[in-house]
């Protein structure tokens, strides 16, 4: 009787053992998805990418000089912001907020003499715009 017991403990092993050979081989001929993939993409979708690299580019925080021209709410500072770039286009700005004040940033300088020229020029619009040296 314990050689029966063993004989079908071997045989159920053996078995088992080529069950899961033969389900390795057959899940090699099993492919999950083929063909050919389609993205309809609206086209705007681009502009807004490059609007948002845009900005990203014009937030480089590091060691520019910013000028500050409003400090205020999300909505006035929203406003300030429009303003501004109706008449200066060609300067980059920014609303950066620091709990709980919303601040209005313009320009991009790399030195203090260039930004404090462009203050001067600022300040005769924005009276209480000052120059800004984030992250020092």
């Amino acid at each position: 009787m314990p050689q029966i017991t063993f004989i079908m403990k071997t045989l159920t092993i053996k078995n088992l053992f080529y069950i899961s050979i033969l389900a390795i081989f057959n899940s090699l001929n099993i492919y999950s998805q083929e063909g050919k993939v389609t993205v309809n993409q609206d086209q705007r979708f681009e502009q807004l990418l490059n609007e948002k690299r845009k900005i990203n580019n014009s937030i480089t925080i590091n060691d520019r000089f910013k000028i500050q021209i409003f400090t205020g709410n999300a909505e006035l500072s929203k406003k300030a912001l429009i303003d501004f770039r109706k008449s200066n286009k060609k300067t980059d700005a920014t609303i950066v907020f620091h709990t709980p004040i919303y601040k209005v940033w313009v320009g991009n300088y790399k030195t203090r003499i260039e930004a404090e020229k462009k203050l001067m020029e600022f300040k005769k619009k924005y009276p209480n715009a000052f120059l800004v040296k984030p992250n020092k």
